[in-house]
């Protein structure tokens, strides 16, 4: 496993991060254990998870990794961890008490709290902010991650799904405070998604940030989904089902799959090792359900995508361009 700094900061983190969405809701307490077993074993350090996660109920996740890293073992000190607060913990169509959700001092102190007991640690290595809150300003925000900070509850500060000219305010506002700012940005971006090289790759780069993209296969769009119905494994579901009813999004897929199927290569770990290939991406975040699904995003971090493959990659899946010549001119 190779590992690279996380931004502008001196925390070594490997280039694949294990992603926790699916534990409770799709993987079970056991399976998940293995898959974090199996993680770490192979060099990944770095797990993402978010207060919200788990569905019924909400933070069930964090309480299955909670029980993972009081396993002992060491596992503790070998992991970066991260996690996000905003959501409320109610789930969906539940009337939210006032102040408990989003970002506002009050609701930042109360959310770290409640993952560190279910998380079962004495800190958290990254608190990312999961959604911009348009109603709290960041000198509020800052001054709550300074107490954190202070008590040695956080020690460093990201962002998830943040515009890039929200990067660039929450850090001019922490820079007017002698403060580190935010130093990572975790958003959709993958072959198929690539509009967050107009502003926020570009902010992430000259603030410092390192980029965790999540749905690196576009919800199983990337991930060889023509061949696997061809073959009655599985079906595209959610995001991938709806973009396949457009006519030229399944034809653009097609050779896509086309393309890797000739060289040998198989789609999902393609689309994961493109993103290796990025500026300013810190590594991917994958998801395994099962056992087998992480074997192939690790041989995606040590895989080394052809040239004439990166070349027609660009072709079928264009960027926008640099910024701003893409929109302004």
């Amino acid at each position: 496993m190779e590992y690279t700094q996380l931004g502008r900061t001196g925390l070594k983190v490997s280039r694949i991060v294990l992603g926790t969405m699916n534990f409770g809701p799709h993987t079970d307490e056991a399976t998940s254990h293995a898959l974090m077993d199996a993680a770490l074993d192979a060099g990944v350090n770095f797990f993402d998870t978010a207060n919200t996660y788990g569905r019924d109920p909400r933070g069930r996740t964090e309480t299955i990794i909670g029980d993972w890293l009081a396993g002992g073992g060491g596992r503790r000190d070998k992991v970066v961890l991260a996690t996000k607060v905003y959501g409320g913990m109610g789930g969906p169509g539940a009337r939210e008490w006032p102040n408990h959700d989003r970002l506002s001092a009050l609701n930042i102190r109360r959310a770290v709290d409640a993952s560190l007991q279910r998380l079962r640690t004495d800190h958290i290595d990254l608190y990312q902010f999961h959604h911009v809150d348009r109603n709290t300003p960041f000198e509020e925000i800052w001054q709550a991650i300074d107490v954190l900070v202070a008590k040695g509850k956080v020690l460093y500060a990201g962002s998830s799904n943040f515009p890039g000219y929200k990067i660039a305010q929450a850090n001019e506002t922490a820079a007017r405070h002698g403060r580190l700012g935010l130093v990572s940005e975790q958003c959709l971006y993958n072959l198929f998604e690539r509009r967050a090289e107009m502003e926020v790759l570009p902010a992430a780069r000259e603030y410092g940030l390192g980029v965790i993209p999540w749905s690196p296969l576009h919800g199983g769009l990337l991930g060889g989904v023509l061949r696997k119905e061809e073959q009655g494994e599985r079906r595209a579901r959610g995001t991938s089902a709806l973009a396949l009813e457009d006519p030229a999004v399944r034809t653009r897929i097609g050779a896509y799959e086309d393309l890797l199927a000739r060289h040998g290569l198989e789609p999902g770990e393609v689309a994961l090792a493109w993103l290796l290939t990025r500026p300013g991406v810190t590594g991917p975040i994958v998801g395994p359900r099962t056992a087998e699904q992480l074997d192939s995003a690790l041989r995606a971090a040590a895989l080394t995508i052809p040239e004439e493959v990166l070349t027609e990659l660009e072709t079928l899946f264009p960027g926008p361009g640099p910024s701003p010549e893409a929109f302004a001119w």
